[in-house]
């Protein structure tokens, strides 16, 4: 499980996540909201903007108590709880507490790390509930929220971002002989490439690592 968000406020970086200081806790909103104050004050504080916003947040297995279901037969509601609190209301609120710092002018782009098992016209193997959903209904959520970014700033741009199987602990027990596992460095730099190259008309889509748009 991974829970991070990271704001670039120039030529720099600010990774923030549970462990962190300062830290982000998606059952407590206030903490969201206190990381939204913080990065204003140091924003202004600095004369920066907040040019680039990652939310790489996801869990697909906690403990015994969340795990990819096989079966309907394997709902369970607290699961579900969980795993949308995780990978899609958190990322909501850090768009509720975080978008309205990006800049009224120029280039910034709000960048949200989703699956392609979130991708409805993809989903030829069935499984995964939970996942599959939350992630579904977080590529919504930015579909959204890029059209009200847009109102905002014309340049600004909001996308889903899809990385591939990467090598960390959501996907270890999943990783199976044959798939393309990427350590994460090699992960995050394409993603930021992908990111560098995002173009006019970007805004709202969902890219996978290599920069090719994902079906919704």
């Amino acid at each position: 499980m991974a829970t991070q968000a990271q704001a670039s406020t120039s030529d720099d970086g600010l990774a923030v996540g549970r462990r962190t200081q300062p830290a982000i806790d998606y059952a407590d909103e206030g903490s969201v909201q206190r990381l939204g104050a913080e990065i204003a004050q140091r924003l202004g504080e600095e004369g920066r903007a907040l040019r680039t916003l990652i939310v790489a947040t996801g869990v697909l297995h906690e403990g015994e108590q969340v795990r990819p279901e096989r079966s309907w037969q394997h709902l369970q509601a607290e699961a579900l709880q969980r795993v949308f609190l995780i990978n899609t209301v958190g990322p909501a609120l850090v768009m509720r507490h975080l978008l309205p710092l990006l800049p009224r002018q120029g280039r910034c782009v709000a960048a949200f790390l989703s699956a392609r098992v979130g991708s409805i016209g993809d989903n030829r193997l069935g499984g995964w509930y939970a996942y599959r959903a939350s992630k579904a209904a977080l590529n919504q959520l930015v579909r959204t929220a890029s059209i009200e970014l847009a109102r905002r700033n014309k340049a600004a741009l909001c996308v889903a971002l899809h990385p591939g199987t990467v090598d960390t602990g959501l996907s270890k027990p999943f990783a199976k002989a044959g798939l393309d596992v990427r350590p994460p460095e090699v992960a995050a730099a394409d993603l930021l490439r992908v990111i560098d190259g995002l173009g006019e008309g970007s805004s709202g889509c969902f890219f996978d690592h290599q920069g090719l748009e994902v079906p919704w």
